[in-house]
């Protein structure tokens, strides 16, 4: 393989924020094994926050990041590599990447330096899922190894695999941009398709500066998502199966419509299905006080149309469509002063 020395490649991946659909994408997947099962759906897009680095062909596998340390280095073979993504901690999710990349391409390495990012980490914005797409693009780039998008998705969510996490598929779409995407899981298959909204839609993201344990949400989810039969089984399946695809359907036409008040009806819409029949099967991280406090909050009824929880759920983020730019911009200030959160502009472009 030639290699391509390419010192200062400059790389930006953004966050994702799933409007809708979120868990119905490792749902959908798990049709593989149960055609009972509705396929999933989901409505994501691009963050304006994400992670900024530079990436140089290097022997081995190296990554720093001025907020979470290093640099960590290790030699580019399966056995180290997979072992550092089992270990945890946020280069885990680099490193795995890295071990997929080894047993697909067998590159000498990358060096990784992680220069800014404004994503907050553990807040449903898929910080994970965009350093893994940024490590796969970053071999993708400095080896030239012609990876379409989705092959570059597909490198990110096995990696991200490899580190123990159940992750479905939607967290990778970060890889497109801003743009909003519909998402389709039946299986193993997965179909995407970009959105294009007629008018401007103002949001605003609200890191709730507390806490939540992702992980124990998926794998908690998941196991009473294949459990035995009863109510609240069933109510958890048709929450992520037909119902969420009712919705998802109905909020596709209002992002394309451009239609803030139709949008931010189906978000507390959503919320209320999410409160009702999957939040009971992991009440300790999702019945989420915080959350449903800044939902509540008087400003948030003044200023915008609707609201719920961001991707896992539970007190990570919230996410609001706001009446208007000035709106939005109210909201954030009341927030930010009575419920010492930190808030996010988010625009999809018309």
């Amino acid at each position: 393989m030639t290699v391509v020395v390419s010192p200062g490649l400059q790389l930006f991946v953004p966050g994702r924020l799933c409007l809708f659909g979120e868990h119905s994408d490792w749902a959908g997947a798990l049709r593989e094994r149960d055609g009972t099962i509705v396929p999933g759906a989901c409505l994501v897009v691009g963050t304006q926050q994400g992670i900024r680095a530079s990436v140089e062909t290097a022997e081995g596998f190296s990554i720093s990041s001025p907020s979470a340390g290093g640099p960590q280095h290790w030699p580019m073979d399966g056995t180290a590599l997979s072992g550092a993504a089992a270990g945890g901690g946020f280069f885990s999710y680099a490193a795995g990447v890295a071990a997929e990349v080894w047993e697909r391409y067998r590159v000498p390495g990358l060096r990784v330096a992680v220069q800014a990012s404004d994503l907050p980490i553990r807040r449903g914005l898929s910080s994970s899922a965009a350093i893994c797409v940024l490590v796969a693009r970053g071999f993708n780039r400095a080896y030239e190894l012609r990876l379409s998008v989705r092959d570059e998705m597909e490198l990110a969510y096995k990696g991200e695999l490899r580190t123990g996490s159940q992750c479905g598929r939607m967290d990778q779409v970060c890889a497109y941009g801003a743009c909003p995407t519909l998402l389709s899981f039946d299986g193993t298959s997965m179909t995407v398709e970009p959105l294009r909204p007629r008018r401007a839609l103002h949001l605003l993201v609200v890191d709730l500066c507390a806490g939540k344990d992702t992980r124990r949400i998926l794998a908690t989810l998941h196991a009473a998502f294949l459990g035995a039969d009863g109510a609240g089984r069933r109510a958890l399946r048709d929450a992520l199966g037909a119902r969420n695809r009712a919705l998802v359907a109905a909020a596709r036409r209002a992002v394309e419509d451009g239609d803030a008040a139709q949008l931010g009806a189906l978000m507390t819409e959503a919320q209320a299905v999410f409160d009702q029949a999957v939040a009971p099967a992991c009440p300790e991280e999702l019945t989420a006080p915080r959350l449903h406090g800044v939902l509540g909050h008087p400003a948030a009824r003044a200023c915008a149309w609707g609201g719920k929880g961001v991707g896992s759920q539970g007190d990570g983020a919230a996410q609001f469509v706001c009446r208007g730019v000035e709106a939005r911009d109210k909201l954030a200030r009341r927030l930010t002063a009575d419920c010492a959160v930190q808030c996010l502009p988010l625009t999809i472009r018309g």
